[in-house]
This record gives structure tokens, C-alpha cells and sequence, in this order.
């Protein structure tokens, strides 16, 4: 294993980290050919002379893949470009039968955005965000899997062509905890615009991290290496603390950091060496003449942030005030879109934030079993009815919780269950303090001790109540015709 720093070294030194995320766009064909982009497709069956990259065929822009990049771009407050280019970025490798990537060089589609991160001890961060462009993929070179696979490499050619956006961050991130923070948020972002899927599994979402050190009060840089195969949140976390504690530890051995590419290797949690970091003129860009500039005037531009819809950090601080929910909860309902938008069909139904919030946040979520909310057994209008006949004292608590299982079972209305089942609460006195003088007289024991001043026996009687009650007594009634009855 490598050498690293002990905390006390590492607390000498201030990491400087920038990220690269590519960020597949959620298109249903590719970007410069007709062909799906559907994951899971037989090997090399999502293939056309386009993307295979065959003499003479020529490539015609997706314009929705331009929308959702504009869309990403705006969700990132950046600067969309009113004109852009493609180049060629050359470079060999066999999963890119072009023998270069179609990209974007010094005319990117947008750029000078940023992103607001809240931090586990609730700091805020602002990270830079340098440019979004827009690029085609490469196909996926298969190393292992076949029975020789120790000869061969197999290459797969249905993901060449599939459309991505690389968003570049400024050098602003500070730590792992911050790459943490800025690589949720962007993917919440990026599921709320309708822009991608960001499955990571999928190879919807990757990230490249460029790490380097310095000396706490320093000006200056220190040297830079790029770690790839970030292939979760987590990982990337772990590989980017274990890179800096890796760099002090050569530092203060008197060693010098060499510029490079690293891999994360996930079986040993370490960062290995690949190669030696390529800089722009290793590719060679130059503009690709096959392609015109991209121009997005101001009509089409405004047409696109017409259909913007409110970003993940305006409606969790929305929430928090609009609804007075607690940070925590206007998080967990604000975790994706989805979910966001049933809570509110619930309070619209109910009318009482609050109290939706419990009922979302825990009966619901403990009933989806992982599902998505989509895929939800009750109905937000379902769900916000019962909210409000518990908030209109129609229902109690634990009368509720039966009413709800009931309606996660047949997917009906809680009135029709109520009505159908005689589930109400029972508010009427008369009916109660005739039930309340029968248990009074069967607890002659518990009403001498309320008497003789242990007033917490009233809870015995109260449950004694809700019992011949099947639960639809109110409690609240309940416990104040108990008071009076027992003087």
C-alpha cells in the first residue's frame, strides 16, 4: 500500500479539487444519427454508418439534445452562448471507430455558471462552475467476462455516439465532503430539469476529479492529478481522500507530485497510476467541418427557460417557509421531483403542511417498500383527504393508521372505507359517557388511586375507553369527560 499522511500532515496542507462530470442526456436516439440510445441492447446492434464512424457518413445535430444541454446549462445559472462550435478531439483508442470525439474546444454552448452546496455542519459553499459543453460518447471496451478474455478485449459500439454534456467546475472544492455535496445537488438538478436519468450504474453519470495540495495560506497551485473510474458518490469520496492524504505523504517524504492520470481501484481503496496527464494540444482539436456553428438566438433561448421548472434548492427553501417544515423533512421531500410534486397535491388536499409532511415522510414512504412514488399504493388526493379529516378531528391518530393500510390495500378513498367499515371517530358525549361509566365501574381499583393523587392512571383509563371503543373514540374528548367524571 502506498504511503499516505497522518491527520496532523494532511491538516498542514489545503486540497484544491475541480471536477469533471459527464452527464448523459436523457434523448431517445443519439446525437448526430437516428439511433436509440436504449440501455441494455444486444452488443453492437444500436449502430449506424454515423456512429460507426464509416466513410461518407455525415453528422446531423439532435436539436432536444441541444435543448436539455441548454436546459443543464441554465439549471447551472451559466451563460448560455449565443454561438458555438464543435471540434474534433483525435485520439485513438478501439471503442472510437472516428478516430476522434466530436466535441467542444473554445466555443462551448455555455459557460461561467454556479451551484450553492450546503455542507453536513450546514456551511454553505458556492463552487464555479467554468463551462458546459457538448460532446459524443465513445463505444465500451469489455476487458473481462468471455472465456478469452484473457487475449482479447471485446468492444461494444452502442453507446458511441450517445449524447453528453461535461460540466467543468472551477477549482473551488476544498474537500471530499465538498465533492460530496456538489456532485448531489448537481445530480438532483439534473433529474428535476428532465435532463438525465443520472444513473451512475448505467454509465449516465461519470466523474473525473483533479486533485492537487498546498501549503495552508499558499497562492500558488500545487500539481494536479486526475482520478478516474469515479463510479458511484461514494467512491468518489473515498478515492479523492485517499489522493490527498496520498500527496502530503510525498510532500513531506520530500517527494515531488508528478502530473498524471490515476485510477480508483475499489478492491483496494487506493489510487494507482495509468498515465501521464495529456494536455489540449495531445488532442489536436480543430473545428469540425462537418457540423455549422450552433447558434441559439434569443427566441429559442427564451422558449427553453419558459419551460424551466423550480430548481431543487428554491423549493427546499420554499418548504421551509412557505410551509414551516423543519430542514430535514423539506430534504427528504424534495429528493427528487417526484416527490416533491405528491406532497403538494397532499397539503392542496388536506391543508395542513405539517401534518402531510409526517404522513408523506413516514406511512407513505414506509409503504412504497423502495418503490418509487410513482408507483405509490395511495393516491396524493387519497392521501391529503385523510390528512384532513385527522386535522378536522374526524379521525384519530391510530384510527387513521387503519384507515390508511386499508386504502394501500384497495386503493379506495378513506371516506368509502370509513363508511363502508363504520370507521369514525366518536365525538358525541352522550355515547361516550355512557361508555366511560362502564369502564369507571370495572376500574374501582384505578379510580381510588386517580383520588388518591396518581393522576397517571387516567392514561390506563383512557386506553381502557379507545379499547371498547375499537380506537374511534376521540382521545381528546375522551380525556376530558374522564377528568370531570372523576372530579
Amino acid at each position: 500500500m502506498a504511503a499516505t499522511a497522518p491527520p496532523e500532515s494532511i491538516a498542514k496542507y489545503e486540497a484544491v479539487i475541480g471536477l469533471e462530470v459527464h452527464v448523459q442526456l436523457g434523448t431517445r436516439t443519439k446525437i448526430f444519427c437516428g439511433c436509440p440510445t436504449s440501455f441494455g441492447a444486444p452488443p453492437n446492434t444500436n449502430v449506424c454508418p454515423v456512429c460507426l464512424g464509416l466513410p461518407g457518413a455525415l453528422p446531423v445535430l439532435n436539436r432536444q439534445a441541444v435543448e436539455m444541454a441548454v436546459r443543464a446549462a441554465l439549471g447551472l445559472q451559466c451563460r448560455v452562448n449565443p454561438l458555438s462550435r464543435f471540434a474534433r478531439k483525435n485520439y485513438f483508442y478501439p471503442d472510437l471507430p472516428k478516430g476522434y470525439q466530436i466535441s467542444q474546444y473554445d466555443q462551448p454552448v455555455a459557460e461561467h455558471g454556479v451551484v450553492e452546496v450546503t455542507l453536513e455542519n450546514g456551511e454553505k459553499r458556492t463552487i464555479g462552475i467554468t463551462r458546459v459543453h457538448m460532446e459524443d460518447d465513445a463505444g465500451k471496451s469489455i476487458h473481462d467476462g468471455f472465456r478469452d478474455s484473457d487475449t482479447y478485449t471485446y468492444v461494444d459500439l452502442n453507446r458511441s455516439g450517445t449524447p453528453l454534456i461535461e460540466i467543468v467546475t472551477e477549482p473551488d472544492i476544498r474537500s471530499a465532503e465538498e465533492a460530496y455535496a456538489f456532485l448531489t445537488e448537481l445530480k438532483q438538478a439534473m433529474q428535476y430539469l428532465g435532463v438525465s436519468e443520472c444513473d451512475m450504474e448505467k454509465g449516465q453519470l461519470r466523474c473525473d476529479a483533479n486533485v492537487s495540495v498546498r501549503l495552508r495560506g499558499a497562492e500558488a497551485l500545487g500539481t494536479k492529478a486526475e482520478v478516474k473510474n469515479l463510479n458511484s458518490f461514494r467512491f468518489a469520496r473515498m478515492a479523492i481522500d485517499y489522493e490527498i492524504a496520498r500527496q502530503v505523504g510525498v510532500l513531506e517524504s520530500g517527494g515531488r507530485i508528478v502530473q498524471e492520470t490515476r485510477l480508483y481501484d475499489v478492491a483496494s481503496g487506493e489510487t494507482v497510476s495509468m498515465r501521464s496527464k495529456e494536455h489540449a494540444h495531445d488532442y489536436r482539436y480543430f473545428p469540425e467541418p462537418d457540423l455549422v456553428p450552433l447558434q441559439i438566438g434569443a427566441p429559442w433561448l427564451a422558449s427553453i427557460r419558459d419551460t424551466m421548472p423550480e430548481l431543487p434548492a428554491v423549493r427546499r427553501a420554499r418548504f421551509v417557509t412557505e410551509y414551516g417544515l423543519r430542514e430535514y423533512d423539506a430534504g427528504v421531500l424534495t429528493a427528487t421531483r417526484e416527490i416533491s410534486e405528491y406532497f403538494e397535491h397532499v397539503v392542496a388536499a388536506s391543508n395542513d403542511a405539517r401534518l402531510s409532511a409526517n404522513w408523506v415522510t413516514g406511512a407513505l414512504m414506509g409503504a412504497l417498500k423502495g418503490r418509487e412514488i410513482g408507483e405509490a399504493p395511495v393516491s396524493a388526493a387519497h392521501l391529503g383527504e385523510l390528512v384532513g379529516l385527522i386535522a378536522k378531528g374526524e379521525v384519530s391518530g391510530k384510527l387513521a393508521k387503519e384507515i390508511f393500510a386499508k386504502m394501500a390495500e384497495t386503493g379506495e378513498a378513506a371516506r368509502v372505507i370509513m363508511d363502508r367499515e363504520g370507521l369514525r371517530q366518536i365525538s358525541d358525549t352522550g355515547a361516550l359517557e355512557k361508555i366511560i361509566g362502564d369502564v369507571l365501574a370495572a376500574s374501582a381499583k384505578q379510580v381510588e388511586q386517580y383520588k388518591a393523587g396518581k393522576t397517571t392512571v387516567i392514561g390506563y383509563l383512557v386506553g381502557q375507553v379507545m379499547k371498547a371503543t375499537k380506537g374511534q373514540a376521540d382521545p381528546a374528548v375522551v380525556n376530558q369527560l374522564l377528568k370531570e367524571k372523576l372530579g
